[in-house]
């Protein structure tokens, strides 16, 4: 009989200590998939093992909000645009979904509008729901009824220029008809393949010897990015459109009206759309969709539910990188048996070993997987997992999956239990756990102690470095920074830049060895030479600082602008230490906590990590941030709301000073301008009155607000 599943430990388990460090991994790790998914077209996890992580992460913030990261999975969407096309930086930005994954959670998030905008039971919330469309998102911009450009989702602030390609597909009209079409009109939705068409091209690529695609999205995806677009033009993709982006005119005052006129414009629309009064009628769609998925022709992965009053869709804005008005709710994922080879330990860029599972080859859902990750040493022991079981995976797109339970009742007789190693197998040096052994430490790693003398961490940091939300260098991908290390060309991020220098006077120049040639190194070289300005956020993040990811990086380099103020502010804090006026002043920084002001201060405290930084600043410019101009009476001003708000709810005020280009911050300090003060207000208040910090009552900043 086969063992019982055991289920994860509760969030109630963990620590604040414990929680902190679940958060980090997780940033860490959702970061990396989100990149292969959005950028390579070449995810590693299944989308049910990616949903997973993400729900984590959410329960973990929930129940320790002061502990949110600035980099936090619910902070950042997609993955930056390739080099391989000039880029489009989107002039709404193109965020992604939160996601729901049963009835209850559907049911919350009816609930959860109704809170937010303050309404009662009997005040109807009408909700559109839709098909969730497998492709790949674009945005298309038409001025006085053309067609000018198509952008790919990329980071979801820039995505890629696939003008050209996107004009061959035939569903795609180079001019919209009709009545009342705005001046700007940006059309969002999702390219994909249908069934029959993606089995008939891929019967044509094994044919011609090309490239056999593993399922409609990666095809469709595959034949967007085509650099010659006659090969775009001969492929059969489709379009649905459901959103927009910047609209100079809106043609009605609905989601569903504005679907609608879409379709009166010439685009193509999905016909399956229906507005929903409640939950149950929701839920009622979602299962009347899942029965038919498999007739649809083309390829769906949940549901999709909005709000359907765009006035409503206002009030309710975006929390992080999704809209409070809309949801997906996903299909559950589809699951094969396969037998486990074997457990790599493989070392991250910070020390993290990660286990990652060797499967034999299965098919699951139509694409062969052969990896999975295994997270860490707890997940291994929590699941029991061995080498040598049999083993049921999960996947919900063409991904590698996730490992569900071993079946006891097939393993072999003899195996162990997996010992997680001790020590780094690449450096040796003693691998210690972050935290001790209590029960629900699911964020808890073993990380190799060498530090700076550990290759695999120099090599990860360095690929980090190049990454696409990095420097983003073309042409210096991780196998060149392999081979580049272990020939001793490139062993710090100064090294990249002096590469050309150090190339031409050296008697092995590059362009003479196997596998480059004098374009390929010529290209290389350019490359590296159109990375020598980078904005602010992007070098903070290059660092490769711990617990700095994308957004905390961007927080950053909002906070203070230019260079020269971070690094004086970071070095401050490391001069004068915790406590200290210099450290607070980091600390105070709206979603920098201090998990992260403990890393900044850790990263300058280490001369090696000065020498290096020199180094590298000898040779690139970092050029200040630039933030999006917003015009109000808050604009750059620091508010605080406590106490109970009666016209508006805490959440969708703070929403809206934000909006505003207003700063929302947890705390009071000298350095806030407005304290907003509602009902009930505490101690925040007092500390308001005590530095003489302006209060406004709710009316007074609703007055302010509207001047």
């Amino acid at each position: 009989m086969a063992r019982k599943k055991r289920s994860l430990p509760p969030i109630d388990a963990l620590s604040a200590d414990e929680a902190a460090a679940e958060l980090a991994r997780l940033a860490a790790e959702l970061a990396r998939h989100d990149q292969l998914y959005y950028q390579s077209d070449a995810p590693e996890i299944s989308d049910a093992e990616y949903d997973e992580l993400r729900r984590r992460n959410d329960a973990v913030e929930a129940r320790f909000p002061d502990l949110v990261r600035a980099d936090s999975p619910s902070h950042r969407v997609g993955a930056p645009a390739s080099e391989t096309f000039a880029k489009v930086r989107h002039r709404v930005p193109m965020l992604s979904l939160g996601n729901a994954f049963d009835d209850e959670e559907v049911a919350e998030f009816a609930a959860r509008v109704r809170r937010f905008l303050s309404l009662t039971a009997d005040d109807p919330v009408a909700v559109t729901a839709e098909p969730k469309i497998d492709g790949l998102s674009i945005s298309i911009r038409y001025e006085k009824g053309h067609f000018v450009e198509a952008a790919t989702r990329g980071d979801g602030a820039e995505g890629e220029n696939v003008t050209a390609n996107v004009k061959t597909i035939r569903e795609i009209p180079a001019k919209l008809k009709g009545a009342k079409i705005p001046p700007v009109a940006e059309i969002r939705g999702e390219i994909y393949m249908g069934h029959a068409d993606f089995a008939a091209l891929n019967a044509a690529q094994a044919a011609s010897g090309g490239k056999v695609f593993a399922n409609p999205r990666n095809a469709a995806a595959g034949s967007l990015r085509q650099l010659d677009p006659t090969i775009t033009a001969a492929r059969p993709l489709r379009f649905f459109a459901y959103a927009w982006g910047e609209m100079s005119d809106m043609p009605a005052d609905t989601q569903q009206g504005v679907v609608e006129a879409f379709a009166r414009w010439g685009l193509p629309v999905n016909p399956l759309m229906r507005l929903c009064a409640s939950a149950d009628e929701m839920l009622a769609f979602y299962r009347e969709i899942a029965e038919r998925r498999a007739s649809l022709g083309y390829d769906i992965d949940g549901v999709v539910y909005k709000v359907n009053r765009l006035d409503y869709q206002d009030r309710l804005g975006f929390v992080s990188r999704s809209p409070r008005w809309a949801i997906a709710h996903k299909f559950p994922a589809e699951q094969a048996v396969t037998v486990l080879r074997d457990i790599e330990i493989q070392v991250g860029r910070t020390g993290a070993l990660t286990p990652v599972a060797k499967l034999v080859p299965v098919t699951v859902g139509g694409v062969v997987v052969s990896n999975a990750t295994l997270h860490n040493e707890d997940e291994i022991a929590r699941k029991d997992i061995r080498i040598g079981d049999t083993v049921v995976v999960q996947r919900a797109g063409d991904v590698i999956p996730q490992i569900v339970r071993a079946l006891v009742e097939k393993r072999p007789a003899g195996t162990k239990p997996f010992v997680f190693p001790k020590k780094c197998p690449v450096c040796g040096s003693p691998a210690v756990r972050e935290a001790d052994e209590t029960p629900g430490a699911g964020g808890v790693v073993r990380r190799c102690t060498g530090g700076l003398i550990c290759p695999a961490q120099a090599k990860e940091r360095l690929k980090h470095f190049v990454s696409r939300l990095a420097f983003d260098i073309e042409g210096l991908g991780e196998e060149k920074i392999e081979l580049f290390f272990e020939e001793g060309l490139i062993r710090r991020p100064a090294d990249i830049f002096t590469l050309e220098a150090r190339d031409k006077a050296s008697t092995a120049p590059l362009a003479e060895r196997k596998g480059f040639g004098a374009k390929s190194v010529q290209n290389l070289f350019r490359a590296i030479d159109a990375r020598r300005t980078i904005s602010l956020d992007r070098f903070i993040f290059a660092l490769g600082i711990r617990y700095v990811g994308e957004t905390t990086a961007k927080d950053l380099a909002k906070a203070f602008r230019t260079w020269d103020a971070f690094r004086s502010a970071a070095e401050a804090a490391a001069r004068e230490g915790k406590g200290s006026a210099a450290y607070n002043d980091v600390d105070d920084i709206e979603g920098i906590g201090e998990t992260v002001v403990d890393a900044l201060v850790d990263f300058y405290s280490e001369p090696h990590n000065i020498e290096a930084l020199d180094d590298l600043l000898a040779h690139v410019t970092v050029s200040p941030y630039e933030r999006t101009t917003v015009s109000s009476p808050v604009t750059g001003k620091t508010v605080v709301f406590t106490g109970k708000l009666e016209r508006v709810g805490r959440s969708e005020a703070k929403a809206q000073a934000e909006r505003l280009g207003a700063k929302v911050a947890g705390s009071v300090s000298a350095k806030t301008d407005y304290v907003i003060a509602g009902a009930d207000a505490g101690s925040k208040l007092t500390n308001a009155q005590k530095l003489g910090v302006k209060v406004l009552t709710e009316d007074e900043w609703l007055a302010l607000i509207k001047g």
